[in-house]
């Protein structure tokens, strides 16, 4: 199995800058895509960014532009760096790593997901 473990994030004005970072640690064998979803107050969650195992990025179309979203496969990670914030920003913030992984006597693959992390974006 995998474990998510997220950091970064905070309070930031608009305009301002964040970074979250996201590190899978456990059996894994192989890291297809690290991606960072979130989930506004009262909206459902959406996907943000999406790196996969090749350095293939893709945005949401609100974040294009303004976030930038890395990998360090040697060391399982994967970082969003968060620029020009706005309000409608504000949300928690969930990493989600497909991922294979040891189960048992068999690799399986699954996905895995962070704590969350609290991006507030206001004056």
């Amino acid at each position: 199995q995998a474990h998510v473990a997220q950091s970064g994030g905070g309070l930031a004005q608009p305009g301002g800058s964040l970074e979250l970072s996201c590190v899978a640690s456990g059996d894994i064998f192989t890291i297809y895509a690290m991606e960072w979803h979130r989930q506004p107050p009262g909206k459902q969650e959406e996907l943000v960014a999406r790196i996969t195992l090749d350095g293939t990025r893709n945005y949401a179309d609100a974040v294009k532009g303004r976030f930038t979203i890395s990998r360090d496969n040697a060391a399982d990670r994967a970082d969003l760096q968060m620029s020009n914030l706005e309000p409608e920003d504000t949300a928690i913030y969930y990493c989600r790593v497909d991922a294979l992984v040891k189960g048992g006597a068999f690799r399986i693959r699954s996905d895995f997901w962070g704590q969350g992390t609290q991006v507030t974006v206001s004056s």
